[in-house]
């Protein structure tokens, strides 16, 4: 029986996955059979390595494919022999499992003979490609675990070289040459001596950009539950789940599959999901996201997410602040701290501006940054005021969203109320998801709506027990930007089908009145908080 698998390569005799055909021919037919040289640079656990392996085997039929990988070989790179020296030997073997003839192993495993090797690295590829019938694929993964070397750009000059001059006519070599990494090489970020300044120095600017989108659409996961259904005929929709999916991973690969092995594996069994009919519905799809954010010991790719936020302060504060204040960044891949967010897979473009990648690793970041904010001490009065009386705010299992509003409003009004305009501006929406996360925290999820994400609004779900809430969050621009505000809340209301819904504006009108009222439209109501 398949299964779902989040740990190495996918084998899709063995594991449920996206059907990767289509983008498998895309590559021969636009990279391959045109003979480019390219680097498929996306962030941890996108799919690579899986993708390498399917498209080996696809390449398998038409040319001699020599895969190798970098990882655990930073002992090649102490030196260009001994570099020279490892490549002679990894490729060996798998010339050896291509089958091809002993007298060509041979010739490739002959010892090298001059204090060059490198430069006899560099013959004997140029004698491989002219002895074998069929053209030469080199495909190497974790190409950028050592990319911060010499030696590796002396390797990345050598294929440099033999590519130009194959094209002029005067060398042979590999047809194509695939780099599979985090990091863009072809712009790689060099630090050769600590007295040094970074540079940006890479040979690799014969490559081909590589415009093959590696998520997941909703088709994509629809064709995968598809073939799980075929098999479990759980009575899912799957239509439905697949979007669901997608709009909490936006097709990111890895996330995709963890949510769906844990509907498959874990959920099953737990409280409220007894059979696998239960685990892959709306609300497993909303809880099998919950246990992966919190699992022990945290999963390598948030714990990346962690770790980077930290090296590089200046992208930590820009995502604070399109988290908090809805601020819009240009999208420019020209600045290093949004290269940097693309390549790890924590940001996006769209619209023009700098997005966050996909729901998850937005709560995942408004965790870490609600955490860190309560260690530090930072307007945490707010926090722990919510964490007295959270107990207030259940009852019967579901939360009392009415009286949260309320009693937000009388903590913003007894400590806040005479803070500047700069201030609120700043620090009013992080104040009530401050207040909001001690209530749902461990058992309900709450996320920001991005399409309404910005300077002036911010839509928050909270999804407990399986009810959605609806709260608009808002900076208040006079009474006709209000009413704007009110319609399309009540609009969004009719999108998630819901009947009630919240509104919290912050005005910094001298003569605001504050208070809590009722708006009523359409059989619907909005409680409006204005603080």
């Amino acid at each position: 029986m398949k299964s779902f698998n989040t740990e190495g390569t996918c084998i899709p005799e063995e594991n449920y996955m996206v059907d990767l055909t289509g983008r498998i021919e895309k590559i021969e037919k636009d990279y391959i059979v045109r003979g480019k040289y390219f680097t498929i640079n996306r962030a941890r656990q996108y799919g690579k390595t899986t993708l390498l392996h399917l498209l080996e085997k696809h390449l398998q039929k038409k040319y001699i494919v020599l895969s190798l990988s970098f990882e655990a070989s930073d002992e090649y790179f102490t030196s260009q022999s001994h570099l020279a020296k490892g490549l002679k030997y990894d490729l060996g073997k798998r010339l050896k499992r291509a089958g091809l003839p002993e007298s060509v192993v041979a010739a490739w495993d002959r010892s090298f003979e001059t204090e060059f090797p490198m430069k006899e690295l560099n013959g004997r590829i140029t004698e491989l490609c002219d002895t074998c019938d069929r053209k030469i694929v080199l495909m190497i993964d974790e190409v950028d675990k050592s990319s911060d070397n010499q030696v590796f750009l002396s390797f990345l000059g050598m294929l440099r070289t033999k590519y130009l001059a194959k094209r002029s006519g005067t060398d042979n070599t590999f047809l194509s040459v695939i780099l599979a990494g985090v990091y863009d090489i072809k712009n790689l970020k060099l630090k050769l001596h600590p007295d040094e300044q970074p540079k940006y120095n890479s040979p690799w600017n014969i490559s081909a950009d590589f415009l093959v989108d590696m998520s997941y659409s909703t088709a994509d996961i629809s064709g995968m539950l598809t073939e799980y259904e075929a098999d479990h005929r759980t009575g899912m929709d799957v239509a439905g789940i697949a979007q669901l999916l997608y709009d909490y991973t936006s097709g990111y690969p890895y996330l995709v599959s963890a949510l769906c092995q844990i509907m498959d594996e874990q959920l099953p069994g737990e409280a409220g999901f007894e059979t696998l009919t239960d685990a892959w519905t709306r609300q497993g799809v909303v809880e099998a996201e919950h246990q992966l954010r919190k699992r022990i010991p945290v999963p390598a790719l948030f714990d990346d997410l962690t770790k980077n936020l930290q090296a590089y302060p200046t992208l930590k504060n820009m995502m604070s602040s399109i988290l908090f204040s809805g601020a819009r960044y240009p999208f420019n891949m020209g600045v290093e701290e949004i290269q940097l967010g693309v390549q790890f897979g924590f940001l996006k473009e769209k619209d023009g501006v700098v997005a966050i990648s996909n729901r998850i690793f937005e709560t995942a970041m408004y965790d870490t940054f609600i955490a860190e904010m309560v260690i530090n001490g930072d307007s945490t009065e707010t926090y722990w005021v919510s964490m007295r009386i959270y107990n207030q705010f259940i009852v019967n299992g579901q939360i009392q969203m009415d009286l949260i509003m309320r009693r937000f409003y009388d903590h913003f009004q007894e400590i806040y109320a005479d803070s500047d305009e700069k201030f609120l501006e700043e620090q009013g929406r992080r104040l009530f998801l401050l207040y909001l996360k001690p209530i749902i925290n461990g058992s309900g999820n709450y996320y920001v709506e991005a399409r309404t994400r910005d300077m002036k609004r911010t839509d928050v779900i909270v999804d407990y027990h399986g009810t959605q809430h609806i709260i608009g969050m808002k900076i208040y621009h006079g009474n006709e930007y209000n009413k704007r505000g009110e319609a399309q809340l009540f609009d969004y209301l009719t999108y998630y089908k819901k009947d009630v819904g919240y509104l919290l504006s912050f005005n910094f009108n001298k003569k605001k009145k504050t208070g809590v009222s009722e708006i009523h439209y359409n059989g619907k109501r909005i409680m409006e908080v204005v603080v």
